[in-house]
């Protein structure tokens, strides 16, 4: 289990909610710990090996996608690393990757396939999620016609905000827009085919894109249960979200015991994180077939 690592040779570049990256010039080296965040807040109790599961499932979907779009991934072989790292090569190993550096875009981009959620949220007021008219008799988690792209800011601290795809083309362009929101909905059915043939919908998720010299690439996570809703096939009702593979789970305990959402988060029993852990663990089992150890 590993909650933070501290490498003193190398600048840091960012400590965030759940990652820890450091500074290798041209590259990152991103280690994804065991710090689980909820509602933007991270919790005082880790999940034991949630870090590998995000790092692994990462890479795992950055070699299914490359065909769509180039992303960042430069290695997650901890042999191939800077000679620096290799005290710390057991502690990084399957949760670290050395990535390309390049000027992320300010907008995370969502694509939501079913009815749930924050849109859900807004369905029920308005008929609309991000702007985009939806028919007027959809249930809750009801897959939608077709899967939409619904962005949103990149906020530092605090809750992202949900913007229309106008707002998009204002903040980085109508063409880059356009590119980013094909390239989305492409890798999300993709991998939703891919997915549901092994039990698992996807619900919606979440990308990030950034740019060197001008070239588009894919970066951060991707399709891991802290970004996406994971719902198993076998269980899925349209009216009701089915059970999930990613930390809805934990979520909805958060709930349940009506915390406020403001800091500090209350510790988490050991149920809770064990059920966790093991959501997590399934979501890499079924998605990539092999077991994490």
């Amino acid at each position: 289990m590993l909650t933070e690592i501290n490498i003193p040779d190398i600048p840091l570049y960012k400590r965030g909610k759940v990652r820890d990256i450091y500074d290798l010039g041209d590259n990152l080296l991103i280690i994804a710990t065991d710090r689980i965040s909820a509602f933007d807040i991270v919790m005082p109790d880790p999940i034991p090996d949630k870090g590998k599961v995000l790092t692994l499932l990462s890479c795992f979907w950055f070699n299914f996608t490359k065909d769509i779009v180039p992303n960042h991934l430069v290695t997650a072989d901890c042999k191939e690393f800077p000679k620096e790292l290799a005290p710390y090569q057991e502690l990084l190993n399957k949760r670290a990757m050395i990535v390309r550096k390049t000027k992320p875009l300010p907008v995370e981009c969502i694509v939501r396939g079913y009815l749930t959620g924050s849109a859900w949220d807004e369905y029920q007021k308005t008929q609309t999620v991000s702007g985009i008219k939806l028919p007027g008799n959809l249930k809750q988690a009801e897959k939608l016609p077709e899967p939409i792209f619904t962005p949103s800011t990149k906020a530092e601290t605090g809750h992202d905000q949900n913007i229309t795809e106008d707002t998009m083309k204002k903040i980085i362009g109508e063409e880059l827009t356009n590119i980013i929101k094909k390239i989305s909905i492409d890798i999300y059915k993709k991998a939703s085919i891919y997915t549901e043939a092994r039990g698992i919908i996807i619900a919606d998720t979440k990308f990030e894109f950034g740019l060197i010299d001008n070239e588009l690439i894919l970066i951060d996570e991707l399709l891991t249960p802290d970004s996406s809703r994971f719902w198993d096939i076998h269980e899925y009702q349209v009216g009701t979200p089915p059970p999930s593979f990613d930390k809805q789970y934990l979520r909805d305990y958060l709930q349940s015991i009506g915390w406020n959402k403001q800091p500090p988060a209350p510790r988490l029993p050991e149920e809770i994180i064990r059920k966790t852990r093991e959501k997590y663990l399934l979501a890499y089992e079924k998605i990539t077939g092999g077991k994490l150890d």
